[in-house]
């Protein structure tokens, strides 16, 4: 044996397992009275926001959860979500963000496969959830949340949320997990196909990706943080974690829409906010009426296979300093950053868009991202050509598909988990994404990325949004078809949109068919594919 590991043992003075629990701990005992959480008229410290998580959990421990038992919400960006990420974790319970935009047959599948035993439900939703739950042979415990800044509802039990949480300790003795590897949270993948799958996080990877944002980001202590991203999608990317961590402030926001975004921007001085291309877009074309008097510093994070130059520049335009970063849900959210460079600052606006729209490098706390060929799992030269899928590997990749060991098997096939992103690895080392490998459209034996030709589509003025896919071709295999969803006020026609695209492009990449109206998008803003190529298919038949 090593002299290293002689008589050198673990032991409580020396290991701890990790928990993003413990954040919420200790700012609560530095920083009592700085305020933690803000929605409306309402005012928490980060006192009061520790005694109201160890009051839900303690709530939560006398109707019997307990380690490994699962707590669903279906919660909008609220003090109640909040609260959850940390009373039901000092559980040892496991918390299951639903979707809010989801129908009742998804919910019923989520609620019956995570074996949820509670449930925190907003009033808001009540007509879905009483259906889903009808469709459930053991329906959970159900706790209301009535919210006064929302539209208000049924409810569906006689315990209220509030009484709920008054009922418990404030003093509730938690205690980190026994084992770091312990389950913290379930997230269900959108389910595009099939029944959705639930990744699995751990607390650990929870701990480090929490921190992992402040330092990739460089969020100063004391950072205020507004709630565009949804808090059910990836655990808010782990930012409820990282504010208790920061010590900073979290403006809750029910609705993302641009005049309330800016007000909450500017009425409570936010210094950062992340989300989807779209909800930027709402900003970059906001009245600039609404922009008046936002005068400190705006720090936004976007994440997308790959956001629109016109966006990126949009947001330069105004004033915000934008960064990219890209992940997936089983990667706890983002999972690499496109880190800056103070040369780039130097470039031609063209020249700097390219290279903060790349995927780029690793989070600090995963220890691998490269690119690489699934055949052989051997990396592709850095040529900025070569194509490969991209892989990670490290603490913040999921434990694995819920009950399924054969997706997670695949997922992990070789040591690495596949994201499924084809993309290319640049002279510097940095990631590009070419596309999602479903989404690459073969046009006469040529690849044609719709990433490329929504880049084109972006730079018309008109344009707000935009989709690319392949439609069916008899002569040609499949030829893109793109959707598009005009500016408020602006017009555009077919013609016009394909030959602007010729002149970015090669002719072959540019779009034989346009459609206008507005685009399926998910409740994070991202826009669903999955919907426009079954339309691109069915049109095509009928045609």
């Amino acid at each position: 044996m090593s002299p290293f590991e002689r008589d050198l043992d673990r032991t409580p003075a020396n290991h701890a397992p990790l928990t993003p629990v413990s954040f919420i701990a200790r700012t609560a005992h530095i920083w009592p009275e700085r305020v933690a959480v803000i929605h409306g008229a309402r005012r928490y410290t980060w006192r009061e926001t520790y005694e109201r998580s160890r009051r839900l959990a303690s709530a939560l421990a006398r109707r019997g959860i307990g380690a490994g038992d699962t707590v669903a919400a279906m919660l909008a960006n609220t003090p109640e979500m909040v609260e959850a990420h940390f009373g039901v974790p000092m559980t040892g319970g496991v918390l299951n963000t639903l979707n809010t935009r989801l129908d009742a047959e998804a919910l019923a599948f989520m609620l019956e496969h995570g074996e949820a035993k509670v449930l925190l439900t907003d009033t808001e939703f009540a007509p879905v959830i009483g259906q889903a739950l009808a469709r459930l042979a053991r329906p959970p415990l159900v706790v209301d949340v009535a919210d006064v800044q929302g539209p208000g509802g049924e409810r569906l039990s006689d315990v209220d949320y509030e009484a709920f949480v008054a009922s418990g300790d404030p003093a509730f003795a938690w205690q980190p997990p026994a084992d770091e590897w312990q389950a913290i949270s379930l997230n269900y993948t959108s389910g595009t196909t099939g029944n959705p799958k639930g990744v699995v996080y751990h607390h650990r990877g929870a701990y480090l990706n929490a921190l992992s944002n402040i330092i990739d980001w460089g969020m100063p202590r004391h950072s205020v943080y507004l709630w565009t991203l949804p808090m059910f999608h990836c655990n808010g990317w782990c930012f409820p974690w990282t504010m208790a961590a920061n010590a900073g402030t979290n403006v809750c926001l029910r609705r993302v829409e641009a005049k309330a975004i800016l007000d909450a921007i500017r009425d409570h001085r936010v210094t950062h906010y992340c989300g989807a291309p779209i909800v930027h877009s709402l900003l970059v074309n906001a009245p600039e009426a609404l922009l008046r008097g936002i005068d400190h510093k705006v720090c936004a994070l976007v994440a997308a296979a790959a956001p629109p130059a016109a966006m990126i520049e949009g947001m330069a335009h105004i004033g915000f300093d934008l960064t990219h970063v890209y992940g997936l849900t089983e990667t706890y959210g983002p999972a690499a950053v496109c880190a800056k460079h103070d040369e780039w600052n130097a470039l031609p606006i063209g020249a700097r868009t390219e290279r903060n729209g790349r995927q780029g490098v690793r989070y600090t706390v995963e220890e691998g991202m490269t690119v690489m060929d699934p055949a052989t799992m051997r990396e592709v030269p850095w040529d900025g050509q070569t194509m490969g899928e991209i892989m990670f590997r490290g603490n913040i990749t999921m434990k694995g598909y819920l009950k399924n060991p054969a997706a997670t098997a695949e997922a992990f096939a070789g040591g690495w988990f596949h994201s499924g992103d084809l993309a290319v690895m640049q002279p510097d080392g940095y990631v590009k994404i070419r596309d999602r490998s479903k989404d690459v459209i073969i046009s006469g034996g040529e690849n044609v990325s719709s990433l490329e030709v929504e880049d084109a589509l972006y730079r018309h003025p008109a344009v707000v949004a935009a989709a690319v896919v392949a439609q069916p071709d008899p002569k040609w295999g499949e030829t893109p078809c793109a959707y598009v969803e005009l500016k408020p006020g602006a017009t555009a026609t077919e013609a016009e949109l394909i030959a602007h695209c010729q002149q970015l492009l090669a002719r072959f990449k540019a779009p034989k068919k346009v459609v206008f109206g507005e685009l399926p998008k998910t409740s994070t803003g991202k826009i669903q594919k999955y919907v426009l190529r079954q339309r691109a298919k069915s049109a095509n038949a009928i045609e």
